[in-house]
C-alpha cells in the first residue's frame, strides 16, 4: 500500500499532538486515506510488522460513517473508540483524511481530548 503525501510538518504535528495528549500510553499513530496508509509513529516495544493494511481497511469504513450519521438525531459524528484486550484504537476522520491512534488504557476524557486535538490538526493541514 502506498504511503501518504503528507508534508513533514503535518506528520510531525500529528505525532507531537498525540504525544502531548496521551504521553507514554501512545502505542502508534497512522494516517490513512482511501488509497494510502502511513504509520507515523510506533512505540519501540511494539511489532513493526503489524497488519496496517487490515486496520486501514476497517477504519476506512469511517469515511462512509461520517455521512451516514450526518443526519442523525445524535448529532455530528466525532470519533470512534475500539476496545481490545491490550489497548484501544481511536479513529478520527476529517474529509478524506483519517488517523487511527492506538494507546494503552486511558480515561474516557483523554480519548475525547485526543480526538479533538487530532481533528484540529487535520482541519488545519489536510
Amino acid at each position: 500500500m502506498a504511503t501518504t503525501a503528507l508534508r513533514e510538518e503535518v506528520r510531525e504535528e500529528l505525532v507531537r499532538t498525540a504525544r502531548t495528549v496521551v504521553g507514554d500510553e501512545l502505542r502508534s499513530l497512522t494516517h490513512f486515506t482511501e488509497e494510502t496508509v502511513d504509520q507515523l509513529y510506533l512505540r519501540s516495544d511494539l511489532d513493526p510488522e503489524a497488519d496496517l493494511t487490515g486496520f486501514a481497511e476497517t477504519e476506512r469504513l469511517g469515511f462512509r460513517s461520517q455521512w451516514d450519521y450526518g443526519a442523525s438525531e445524535l448529532g455530528d459524528y466525532r470519533f470512534t473508540i475500539r476496545v481490545f484486550d491490550h489497548g484501544y484504537l481511536t479513529r478520527v476522520i476529517v474529509g478524506n483524511h483519517g488517523v487511527f491512534v492506538t494507546t494503552d488504557s486511558l480515561a474516557r476524557t483523554r480519548f475525547e481530548e485526543l480526538a479533538a486535538a487530532i481533528k484540529g490538526v487535520l482541519r488545519e493541514y489536510a
